[in-house]
């Protein structure tokens, strides 16, 4: 049991000062706040105000970088030679493919980024602007690739403000230059830039008062979104555990706990009706039980990863297991709630504890040595500043990780989002994906900070560094059967990344990569004709095959995963019974309201 943490009272409207008690944290539980001090509140309020211009993205982090690159290509004379050579080459081909357009050209946009996706890209003079800045970011490319003695990470950090930079000046962003603007300006008389300039002025009003439009009509949640139903059985302080209602006269006897990430509303897993993972899981006959968060507030600054762990997942299992006694229980992390869902499996394991069925990480990382382009924002210096940043305002704010999130495919979800919205006059089209992603949370600023420090930064967990309890836990004392789910072009979570839990894990694992990103590859319901996934499985205690290896010797099945997750879950569960009684009132878990909840409604 841990220590209360102390705080100090501060007047009203100054920033938020935390002094924990840090006698108790384990080593696998950094980044809490340091004891206040006049000088060191200085410090780190001016550090605040900065990552608030800033994104809380650090000046220092980018510019080390860019100093790394040049100094490096500075005492590089073969390379700059190289460079020069080979931006000879691209402008001879951009020559020869301008004189004859039949001719392939070597430059080809990204297959996310839909900028160039008019035909009239391909006509002249805008063949010619689309090719040349195509060829400019691919010399950029070449020019920050690694080079011998730069860090990989600058090298990495170089080539994303590169990118950035040239985003700035593509030809898609400029009226004139832009086919498809043309086009639209001389169909309508000009009607859609003063369109856009309403939607301009629109969210600019938006920006800085922080408001949000009301859902649309097909888009409310509990009656269009989020309606499956269920009832709230449990309420803590951090969520409410939701059950949901059976769908037939018997049930799987082992229920089904899902644990979302808390950086998301959890209804992304029970969106539609026709995409909803949660009303799929009833359907075929298992009782399910969901984690729906709370959206905390600076009051709940000191919330820490490990109250996530014992008050969240751990309290939400023993109240599934007081209404379904005597079964064990399927467990579902995604996301951050997937990397949450193996710190206490693990825990549970050194603890004997078997109350586990099986486990199912989606889109989930253990091991974060190869997070993708994320790691671009994560090194000390920009943890120190995002830890500034949380430490003054008590949490840190969905939109500010949005933008994060957002400049990773800047080329699709900023640049082609503002052509269509101010140069095209488009109005955003809701879906009941976009609606979610609007619908945006905060994190308690002492458990992001320990999240970034340990399982991301130091990556604790797969370094046999991670202590919960003054305990130091290990993936691979894991007996629970796995399913373990990526998705190919997932930019969160990269499905190498998450591959990787087979390196750390001994129990039996099945693997699944599927198509899509980190959201559209997991709500992946069945009938979609675009749908494809690999499977294989691993036996307890067999070697290690490497990700290319396996991708290599694992052929491609059409159809959504979630038919095999479903099969995966059967051969794991007993024979179907009577459905168990909607809580226990009898044990103190009383239905509360129906779902979704209240916690899911917190703005």
């Amino acid at each position: 049991m841990t220590k209360p943490t102390k705080t100090r009272k501060r007047p009203k409207g100054t920033a938020l000062q935390v002094v924990p008690d840090t006698s108790h944290e384990a080593p696998g539980v950094a980044g809490a706040a340091e004891p206040a001090h006049r000088h060191l509140n200085l410090d780190r309020s001016a550090r605040a105000a900065i990552a608030r211009l800033s994104g809380g993205v650090s000046s220092h982090a980018f510019l080390q970088a860019w100093t790394d690159w040049c100094f490096h290509l500075a005492e590089a004379p073969g390379r700059r030679l190289e460079l020069a050579e080979r931006a000879w080459e691209s402008a001879l081909t951009l020559a020869s493919h301008t004189a004859d357009k039949d001719r392939a050209s070597p430059f080809a946009p990204k297959p996310y980024d839909h900028r160039f996706d008019h035909p009239d890209w391909e006509k002249a003079p805008f063949h010619a602007w689309q090719h040349g800045f195509l060829a400019m970011q691919d010399w950029w490319d070449f020019a920050t690739d690694n080079l011998r003695g730069l860090r990989p990470e600058d090298a990495n950090r170089a080539r994303f403000m590169a990118r950035q930079m040239l985003d700035t000046v593509a030809p898609s962003n400029f009226p004139w230059l832009n086919p498809e603007i043309i086009e639209a300006t001389m169909k309508t008389g000009g009607r859609n830039l003063a369109e856009g300039a309403g939607h301009f002025m629109q969210d600019m009003v938006k920006l800085v008062t922080q408001q949000r439009d009301p859902p649309s009509e097909g888009f409310r949640l509990g009656e269009d979104l989020a309606c499956t139903p269920g009832t709230v059985v449990y309420r803590n302080e951090l969520f409410e555990l939701i059950q949901y209602a059976p769908q037939g006269s018997t049930v799987r006897p082992e229920p089904v706990l899902i644990v979302p990430a808390w950086i998301m509303k959890y209804y992304i897993l029970d969106l539609s009706p026709q995409n909803s993972m949660v009303r799929y899981l009833v359907e075929q006959g298992f009782t399910v039980f969901m984690i729906s968060w709370c959206n905390p507030t600076a009051a709940q600054a000191e919330l820490s990863l490990e109250d996530y762990r014992r008050n969240g997942v751990m309290a939400a299992l023993d109240a599934v297991c007081a209404i379904v006694p005597g079964q064990k229980v399927h467990t579902v992390g995604y996301c951050l709630g997937g990397t949450m869902l193996a710190i206490a499996a693990a825990t549970m394991a050194r603890d004997a504890d078997t109350r586990l069925a099986s486990i199912t990480l989606m889109a989930a990382q253990v091991d974060f040595a190869e997070a993708g382009e994320l790691l671009l924002f994560v090194d000390e210096s920009q943890v120190a500043y995002l830890e500034d940043l949380m430490w003054d305002q008590g949490y840190l704010d969905r939109p500010q990780m949005a933008r994060t999130f957002s400049t990773i495919r800047a080329e699709d979800l900023i640049w082609s989002r503002a052509v269509r919205r101010y140069f095209l006059g488009q109005q955003d089209m809701p879906t009941d994906m976009g609606v979610w992603v609007a619908d945006t949370t905060r994190m308690p600023a002492r458990m992001h900070g320990q999240y970034l420090r340990g399982p991301f930064l130091e990556n604790r967990l797969t370094a046999g560094r991670f202590a919960v309890e003054g305990q130091v836990i290990a993936l691979k004392d894991i007996a629970a059967p796995m399913f373990v789910v990526a998705t190919e072009t997932d930019h969160i979570a990269p499905w190498r990344s998450v591959y990787k839990t087979r390196l750390f894990t001994d129990a039996e694992l099945t693997f699944v990569l599927t198509g899509g990103g980190h959201n559209s590859g997991i709500v992946n319901a069945p009938g979609d004709p675009r749908s494809h996934y690999r499977v294989s499985r691993r036996e307890a205690g067999a070697l290690y095959v490497g990700p290319e290896e396996w991708l290599a010797v694992t052929p491609s099945v059409k159809g959504s995963w979630w038919t095999e997750w479903a099969d995966w879950l059967g051969a794991h569960s007993g024979t179907a019974g009577a459905p168990p009684p909607i809580g226990a009132e009898a044990k103190g878990l009383v239905p509360l309201c129906p779902a979704p909840g209240t916690y899911v409604f917190q703005t």
